[in-house]
C-alpha cells in the first residue's frame, strides 16, 4: 500500500493542479460575466443602458397585488378651483318661466345657482396688426420723410413678442419639432409660417436669454452648494456633453466637446470655495485633487456600486457587500428620521451611523479584486462621502441634479441634438431658463415672453432669479 500510494502522489498533484487552475478559471470568468450584467440598479450607468435587455420583473411581468388604477380608497378628492368672477367673460343665465310641469307660476330661491364653468379657444386667437409707414414730403426742404416705426415694432418684425414666447415655448419645454410647430399654427391658431421664419424666432428668443444666462453663469463660482451632473449631446453626429449645475436658487446647462475636469475649471473657477455634489467620475475627482475642493460624493451612486458585489458570484464579495449595504442603509434610517429627534440626537446619531459605514467598508476586507477597489476608495475618499454629516445642508446623494437633467435627455431623445454652435447656445438658454422657472414655480412662458419684450424694446433682460428683497 505504501509503494501505490507513493507512485500515486504525482498524478495526484497533477490533478490537484489543474483543479485549482479550473477553479480560478471559474473565478475570473464568473467575474467577467458580472462585469456584463451591471445595469442601473447595481452601477452607475444610465437607465437607458436596460432598454436592450431590460431585467424581468417577478411574475412573469404581472402586476403584483389586486390594486385598480386611478384613485384609491381613503384618497383625498382634488378639485381645480373655480375661476374668480372678474375672469369670466361671459354670463348665461338659465331659469324657468313658469313650471315644466303644471306652467304655473314659480319663485326664485335664495339657493347658490349650480355653475358650469367652460374654457374654451377662440376661432382665431391672434390678432394682426399693419404697421404704415406714411411718406411725406416737404415743400421747403424739398425732400421726402418717411414716419419711423416704433423700434420694437421692426425688431419683432412679423412675429409679435407673446407669439415668439409661445413659439420658444413649444420647441424648448414641449419639445415640439419645426414641423410640429408649423401644424399647430396653421391647424389651429390660423396662421402659416416657414421652417426658416421659426428658426429666426428661436434666434430673437436666444438673444433675448444672453444676458440672464450669463448672469448665471457669473454667479456659479460663488455659491455654498452646486450639484453637478453630465450627459451626452450630440451636434451634427459630433459627440458632446451637457454640463448641469444646479444651486438652490437656479440652474444652469453648459454644453462642451469635453466630459474633463477643464469644464469644471471653466465654469466654476480654481478657487471654487463652495461643496461640489456630484458621483464619482473621474473628472470630479481631478477636479477636487488640482483645487483641493470639498465634494459630497452621490452616496445614490455608491449604494448601486456596492449592490454589484452584493450579486457578485464570489461569496466573499458578496459577504462584504451586504455588510456595507446594511450600514448604508443604517444611515439612512437616521437621515429618514431626522423630524422625529432633536437636533443634537440626530447629530449623534447621524455620526455614529457614518462611523459604522467607515468602519465596515475598510475593516477586515476580503483579499478580492471587487472588493479591494470598495476599500480603496473608502480609505481614500471616505470624508467626502459623509461630508453632509459634517456639513448642514449638503444632500447626500445627487438627486437634484439628476432629475433636472433628465429634461435634457428627453428633449435629446426627440430632437436628436443640435446642429450648430447657435444651435447649442440656444439649448444652453432655454434649457436654464426653464429648469430655473420651474425651480421658483414661475411661468415659463411669462418669463419668455417677459425676456422677448425686453429684447425687443431694448430694455435690460429680465433676472431668471426672482427678487426677494
Amino acid at each position: 500500500m505504501t509503494e501505490r500510494a507513493a507512485t500515486s502522489c504525482p498524478n495526484c498533484a497533477i490533478l490537484e493542479r489543474q483543479l485549482q487552475e479550473l477553479v480560478e478559471r471559474v473565478a475570473s470568468l464568473e467575474a467577467e460575466l458580472a462585469k456584463y450584467k451591471k445595469n442601473s440598479s447595481n452601477s452607475s450607468k444610465p437607465p437607458s443602458s436596460d432598454i436592450a435587455q431590460p431585467p424581468k420583473s417577478p411574475g412573469g411581468g404581472k402586476r403584483q397585488g389586486k390594486r385598480k388604477r386611478g384613485g384609491q380608497p381613503g384618497h383625498p378628492r382634488h378639485e381645480r378651483e373655480p375661476f374668480e368672477q372678474s375672469q369670466v367673460d361671459h354670463f348665461f343665465d338659465y331659469y324657468y318661466d313658469s313650471c315644466p310641469d303644471c306652467h304655473g307660476r314659480v319663485a326664485p330661491l335664495d339657493e347658490a345657482a349650480r355653475i358650469i364653468q367652460q374654457v374654451d379657444l377662440l376661432p382665431q386667437p391672434i390678432v394682426i396688426s399693419e404697421h404704415r409707414s406714411r411718406v411725406c414730403w416737404c415743400e421747403h426742404c424739398q425732400k421726402t420723410y418717411v414716419a419711423p416705426i416704433h423700434e420694437d415694432v421692426r425688431r419683432a418684425g412679423l412675429v409679435g413678442p407673446r407669439l415668439t414666447a409661445l413659439v420658444a415655448y413649444l420647441k424648448g419645454a414641449c419639445h415640439c419639432s419645426f414641423s410640429t410647430i408649423r401644424k399647430f399654427l396653421r391647424d389651429v391658431v390660423g396662421f402659416k409660417i416657414s421652417r426658416g421664419q421659426l428658426r429666426k424666432v428661436c434666434a430673437k428668443v436666444s438673444d433675448s436669454l444672453e444676458g440672464a444666462y450669463e448672469r448665471l453663469l457669473q454667479l456659479l463660482p460663488d455659491e455654498g452648494v452646486v450639484n453637478v451632473d453630465e450627459t451626452g449631446h450630440k451636434n451634427n453626429g459630433q459627440r458632446m456633453w451637457t454640463w448641469c449645475f444646479r444651486s438652490s436658487l437656479y440652474t444652469l446647462f453648459k454644453i462642451d466637446p469635453s466630459r474633463s475636469s477643464q469644464v469644471l475649471l471653466e465654469v466654476l473657477g480654481e478657487e471654487f470655495d463652495g461643496v461640489l455634489g456630484c458621483d464619482y467620475f473621474s473628472a470630479y475627482r481631478k477636479y477636487m485633487g488640482d483645487c483641493n475642493v470639498l465634494v459630497q460624493f452621490c452616496l445614490a451612486h455608491l449604494i448601486r456600486d456596492v449592490k454589484f458585489l452584493v450579486d457578485h458570484p464570489h461569496s466573499k464579495n458578496r459577504a462584504y457587500g451586504r455588510r456595507v449595504l446594511e450600514a448604508i442603509q443604517a444611515l439612512f434610517h437616521v437621515v429618514h428620521r431626522r423630524e422625529k429627534m432633536s437636533a443634537e440626537r440626530f447629530a449623534r446619531q447621524l455620526q455614529a451611523a457614518g462611523d459604522e459605514l467607515q468602519r465596515q467598508a475598510t475593516y477586515r476586507v476580503p483579499a478580492v479584486q471587487e472588493a479591494q477597489n470598495l476599500m480603496r476608495r473608502f480609505e481614500k475618499h471616505g470624508e467626502s462621502y459623509l461630508r453632509f454629516i459634517t456639513t448642514p445642508g449638503i444632500d447626500p446623494t445627487n438627486n437634484i441634479a439628476e432629475q433636472a437633467i433628465r429634461f435634457v435627455v428627453l428633449d435629446r431623445k426627440v430632437t436628436q441634438g443640435s446642429r450648430s454652435e447657435a444651435g447649442q447656445r440656444w439649448l444652453e438658454r432655454i434649457w436654464t431658463a426653464i429648469a430655473t422657472c420651474t425651480q421658483h414655480g414661475q411661468s415659463v412662458f411669462e418669463f419668455l415672453h417677459e425676456s422677448v419684450l425686453a429684447q425687443f424694446q431694448g430694455h435690460e433682460a429680465p433676472s431668471l432669479i426672482p427678487d426677494t428683497s
